[in-house]
């Protein structure tokens, strides 16, 4: 019978440096693929990562094992920020998110989680969960600092065929690959195209041969701006049913209701603390990690300091400076074959959230929540209010959060149809 050691209980020593590193491995290829999609430095995010999920241990008193890596939630309208504005303007909204995500730990401290339901309730958040996937998937083909070189004027065949293998390895990996690899292919389809752009002439190794053994991760101070602030805030309600829903998960897994004890609060705080912490020094935003609660529920591990020990490897990796300049040599061709999956992904999980939640379109309330979200989110629609410009995700939200209200009143009043 497979021995279960408990959220409190430490390992013995000879497994705890593996059972550390398994998390590690599991957490990495995600992880270490946003920083890359973002073309920073991947050292300052590993550091973060692990001191996040150091103090997510610390606030949640070591009853909720969690390991924060890197969100993908945030790609989607961090994408419009950098290409617009820069990335340190994506680094303010980050903080700025995070901060208002604490402000909704102590909301939910003090009311409750009932009103995410009623200001986005699933038909709207499968939705707009979708539009941050689908929004950017037109970017990955279209070159720049996150997409391949395959639909410009200076197309190669070289990028094309790059491009393919890449997206090749990552679909069909995720679909083959057994055991160990099965938790990577996207690490796997990131160094198969690799190789492949070095066979080809695409890639520049001047940043490996300028590197030393050991580098201190590379800080930036974030600029705030309203309009970025604005593009990012919707995520924070995708972020909050995410987390959670990882919160539940996990509750099932370790036999623990973590809802109750430490408490939503707690970690919800301690997530978005990690978040707005990280995009001060210049980090990427942090979140529960699903990778590593599958490892928990296959292993029956569940230590936190388990947890504890991936972090610190996280920390320390953070300033090996070969793994930080190899991963800035990956040329963008690489980049957009899996970000061309990604986005792909992304928005299959808003899909995936109608379908999981059962959603009864026979209701008018929901088919027309989900339509119009769409429908605004993708036709191009803009409106500007001052200097702020909203479309796509952004305004298919504010759309979605102004329908769920009205639906919500005249449920009230009796005035919609059953």
């Amino acid at each position: 019978m497979k021995r279960i050691y408990q959220v409190d209980e430490k390992v013995p020593p000879s497994l705890f440096l593996p059972l550390s590193l398994q998390h590690t491995f599991a957490m990495f290829g995600a992880s270490v693929l946003v920083p890359i999609i973002f073309q920073i430095n991947p050292g300052i995010v590993l550091l973060m990562n692990g001191i996040g999920t150091l103090l997510f241990i610390l606030i949640s008193k070591g009853k909720a094992p969690a390991y924060l890596g890197s969100s993908f939630a945030f790609l989607g309208p961090a994408g419009l920020i950098i290409s617009s504005m820069g990335f340190e303007y994506a680094l303010g909204a980050f903080v700025v998110t995070g901060l208002l995500g604490c402000g909704i730990a102590f909301i939910i401290y003090k009311f409750g989680s009932s009103w995410i339901d009623i200001i986005l309730p699933p038909a709207a958040m499968g939705s707009v969960v979708a539009l941050i996937g689908f929004e950017l998937v037109g970017l990955t083909i279209r070159g720049g600092n996150i997409g391949a070189n395959i639909m410009t004027d200076t197309v190669s065949s070289a990028d094309i065929t790059v491009f393919f293998i890449t997206l090749a390895v990552a679909v069909f990996g995720s679909v083959l690959f057994r055991g160990f690899f099965s938790t990577i292919p996207i690490l796997i389809a990131i160094v198969t195209g690799y190789v492949a752009a070095v066979f080809f002439g695409l890639v520049d190794f001047t940043p490996i041969k300028e590197a030393g053994f050991l580098t201190l991760p590379h800080f930036q101070l974030p600029k705030f701006d309203i309009k970025a602030i604005l593009t990012m805030l919707p995520v924070l309600l995708v972020i909050t049913s995410e987390h959670i829903s990882h919160q539940v998960v996990t509750s099932n897994i370790i036999k623990r209701d973590l809802l109750k004890d430490p408490g939503l609060h707690r970690t919800i705080f301690a997530d978005n603390f990690s978040t707005a912490l990280s995009g001060m020094v210049g980090g990427v935003p942090t979140t529960t990690y699903g990778e590593n609660i599958g490892v928990m529920a296959v292993t029956g591990v569940y230590s936190v300091y388990v947890i504890g020990g991936a972090a610190v490897i996280s920390i320390l990796m953070a300033f090996i400076s070969p793994l930080a300049a190899v991963i800035q040599t990956i040329p963008g061709d690489v980049i957009g074959g899996v970000t061309f999956l990604l986005y792909g992904m992304i928005g299959a999980s808003g899909i995936r959230l109608l379908v999981d939640s059962k959603i009864d379109y026979s209701k008018p309330k929901n088919l027309m929540l989900t339509s119009v979200v769409f429908t605004t989110g993708l036709s191009g629609i803009s409106i500007k209010l001052g200097q702020i410009e909203f479309k796509g995700m952004v305004l298919a939200s504010a759309v979605a959060v102004l329908m769920s209200l009205i639906f919500y009143i005249f449920e009230k009043i009796n005035a919609l149809e059953s």
